[in-house]
């Protein structure tokens, strides 16, 4: 099977720098939505809490949607692909075996960005938690149950 070309666009340039902070964005197979179940969200939000456990970056804030999710990390002792890799393959694995699935479960790769030291990084962090409010799914970021930042 080939790779789509928007797929491979995605990894051209892609540099892992220790230290550096990245927002990544990860979308579920055919926008399927997953994690309208809060707790396939919750083994999900495991495998973000295993990284750091495992001093591999630090999450400094999430949000898990329905059909994506948005995670501002700062890298430590892994390379940006391996880590994104892990967390995906281990959350599709958990996920699909709680949902009693089976078959794909994201679409290829994942959209990344750096986060220049000179930009607000809690702006970002707001950003990225108020996601369920401009879907329409909450009118508060406190009631929706899958978020977090390291600033609240």
């Amino acid at each position: 099977m080939s790779v789509p070309a928007s797929s491979r666009r995605l990894r051209l340039g892609r540099y892992s720098q220790t230290g550096q902070i990245y927002m990544i964005t990860a979308v579920t197979y055919n926008r399927q939505p997953f994690f309208s179940d809060w707790r396939a969200g919750r083994l999900l939000v495991h495998q973000f809490r295993k990284v750091q456990q495992d001093d591999l970056a630090e999450s400094l804030a999430w949000v898990v949607m329905p059909d994506h999710f948005h995670w501002l990390v700062q890298l430590k002792q892994s390379e940006l692909s391996a880590i994104v890799h892990r967390v995906k393959s281990r959350a599709a694995r958990e996920v699909n075996a709680y949902l009693d699935r089976s078959g794909q479960f994201w679409q290829r790769s994942f959209h990344d960005r750096a986060v220049r030291h000179e930009e607000d990084i809690q702006s970002t962090a707001r950003y990225i938690i108020a996601n369920p409010i401009r879907a329409g799914l909450v009118k508060r970021v406190h009631d929706y149950p899958l978020w977090d930042a390291v600033w609240l």
